[in-house]
């Protein structure tokens, strides 16, 4: 019974060898196509990712934007992560954390005579990763008496709740003299 384990078992490893060196180059061939072809495909679906995540975190910019304007102080808060390790740098100042953010716009801005109406322009959003990217732009402000504006630097991170932002670096123009 030995003997006829012995003899099956080589002559499936004689008949298989042959078979499977026959089928090694279109094996090769087939391994070449795939994997040029992932190659190919990565930057597309790259690029696809970049531009989804630019109109997403565009539209987050858009509702904080429209959320200022209707005296929404927690609706602009919305673009924030809301976690203790957001930080928030203006005035030479560090914030952390989404609450003490909140915080100072609520006092810093509290009637709709403060906030005035909000305009973010001259965005430049590069990818930092997959699911985080830089955004550069300006921000202005026309109030009654005056109209303050100035640059900002975020980063935004990809939360389970969409992008949000985890560092906001404001900066304000110097007021012209009166």
């Amino acid at each position: 019974m030995i003997r006829h384990l012995r003899v099956s078992t080589l002559r499936i490893v004689d008949l298989g060898v042959p078979t499977m060196l026959a089928f090694f180059p279109s094996a090769l061939i087939l391994f070449a196509f795939t994997s040029a072809w992932s190659v190919l495909a990565a930057p597309a679906g790259k690029e696809q990712d970049r531009a989804s995540a630019a109109i997403q975190i565009r539209s987050v910019l858009r509702a904080q934007q429209d959320a200022w304007n209707r005296g929404d102080i927690d609706g602009f808060m919305n673009g924030y992560a809301r976690s203790k390790s957001t930080i928030f740098v203006s005035e030479d100042t560090l914030r952390r954390g989404w609450e003490t953010v909140r915080d100072r716009y609520r006092k810093k801005y509290s009637d709709r005579t403060k906030m005035g109406t909000l305009t973010f322009s001259d965005l430049e959003i590069t990818p930092l990763s997959l699911d985080s990217a830089m955004v550069l732009g300006r921000w202005r402000l026309k109030r009654t008496n005056d109209r303050p504006h100035g640059r900002f630097t975020l980063i935004f991170h990809k939360t389970a709740d969409g992008w949000r932002i985890v560092l906001d670096h404001t900066s304000a123009a110097a007021l012209p003299a009166r």
